[in-house]
């Protein structure tokens, strides 16, 4: 991908590394790093695919520096697991970016640490935590999260505490824009079908055919995505426009003069 960026905005970027199963001989698997951004307009689309390692600062660094190159704006807010190296780079390539830790990948996380006995009562804890109503209750329930599983399972819910404040970003922009921010679903949800196609195809040879192959795929895909609930609300958040709780309220600098 190389076409020039400097006629785009993305506000919101979702970000991940998807291990598929295109094989490139002996164990070797192909892994892409992939940005989906969602553009001014609430459209999203395909900003980047390229071959990489998902824990590494430096892959995602190269594909920062390139996007960067091709002429595109620093993104509002990058939503993405927070295992990627990708954080570490968009410091260096896009500082006044903020980071919205992907809810699903938590989840994982935080039943990985718990017995399954535990996972149901936990399921429903976290609920709680990403569907309340604002920020303050998003914090009581995190809260109750702690005091239910606290004490013997610190390591679980160590997991959302120590990410809590890039966990709940998400409820400092509008609220019609939530569902889509919680989660790396924008990336998840068109890998399905690649991933589909990608487990029944033979080794395409090289990294470059592979990246091609799924490249092909997503863009048969993307003229079907639908774009953002309260579409008509990105453009203030690209301009600055504070939302609090997920409502709009003056902005910053209105606030300031009054």
């Amino acid at each position: 991908m190389t076409r020039d960026l400097s006629a785009s905005d993305y506000v919101y970027v979702w970000v991940d590394g998807i291990h598929t199963k295109v094989r490139l001989g002996e164990d070797d698997r192909l892994c892409c790093l992939v940005m989906v951004g969602a553009r001014i307009d609430g459209q999203k689309e395909l900003i980047a695919l390229q071959d990489g390692y998902r824990e590494s600062k430096e892959s995602w660094a190269q594909l920062l520096r390139d996007l960067k190159k091709r002429g595109m704006r620093a993104p509002v807010l990058a939503v993405g697991d927070g295992a990627l190296g990708f954080w570490a780079a968009v410091r260096d390539a896009f500082p006044q970016t903020r980071s919205q830790r992907d809810w699903v990948h938590k989840t994982a996380n935080v039943l990985d640490a718990l017995p399954k006995s535990a996972h149901g009562r936990a399921k429903k804890a976290i609920k709680e935590i990403t569907e309340a109503e604002n920020k303050a209750e998003a914090k009581k329930a995190v809260k109750a999260l702690v005091k239910e599983f606290g004490v013997k399972w610190p390591k679980a819910v160590e997991k959302v505490t120590n990410d809590e404040e890039a966990l709940l970003s998400y409820y400092d922009y509008p609220a019609e824009h939530w569902r889509h921010l919680r989660t790396t679903n924008p990336i998840e949800s068109p890998f399905a079908t690649v991933r589909a196609r990608t487990d029944i195809t033979k080794g395409p040879g090289s990294r470059g055919a592979g990246v091609a192959m799924i490249f092909k795929l997503l863009e048969a895909q993307e003229g079907r995505w639908r774009r953002l609930n309260g579409y008509r609300l990105v453009p203030l958040v690209r301009a600055g426009a504070v939302f609090v709780n997920g409502e709009l309220v003056e902005r910053a600098e209105e606030k300031e003069a009054a």
